[in-house]
C-alpha cells in the first residue's frame, strides 16, 4: 500500500503526462496544454486573472531553456513553487489561529501579534 506522499508524487507525474501527451511532443507541455492543464486542475489559482495573459507569464517563466515548452523539470518547478506557498500559507494560518486565542484570552499580550498576523490573505 502506497503512503499519502507516494501517492501525491504518482498524481503529479499521471496530470502531467495526461495532458502532455494531448498533442505534439507527448514529453512536454505546449501553451495550449498548460493552459487547459490551469484550467482543470487548478482553477481557483486562475479564476482571478486574466486566463490568457497568464499562463502566457508562466510559459515565459518556466520555459527555462526557450523551446517553447515546458518539460517535467520545468513543470515541477512550479509544483514545488506552489507548494511551498501553500506550506506558508498554512503556517502563516495556524499561526494566526494561535495568535488570536491569545488575544481572546485578555492578557493583553497577545493583541498586537494579533493585529499584525490578520493581514494574511484569508
Amino acid at each position: 500500500m502506497a503512503s499519502p506522499l507516494q501517492d501525491a508524487i504518482s498524481t503529479i507525474v499521471a496530470v502531467f503526462n495526461s495532458y502532455s501527451a494531448r498533442e505534439g511532443d507527448k514529453y512536454k507541455l505546449n501553451k495550449a496544454e498548460l493552459a487547459t492543464l490551469f484550467r482543470e486542475q487548478l482553477p481557483e489559482y486562475m479564476e482571478k486573472s486574466e486566463c490568457s495573459k497568464t499562463v502566457e507569464q508562466i510559459m515565459n517563466d518556466l520555459d527555462l531553456d526557450k523551446d517553447g515548452e515546458v518539460d517535467f523539470k520545468e513543470f515541477m518547478n512550479l509544483t514545488a513553487t506552489l507548494t511551498c506557498f501553500c506550506n506558508e500559507f498554512f503556517v502563516d494560518f495556524m499561526k494566526y489561529l494561535e495568535c488570536e486565542g491569545e488575544c481572546e484570552g485578555g492578557d493583553g499580550e497577545g493583541e498586537g501579534k494579533g493585529q499584525e498576523q490578520k493581514k494574511c490573505p484569508i
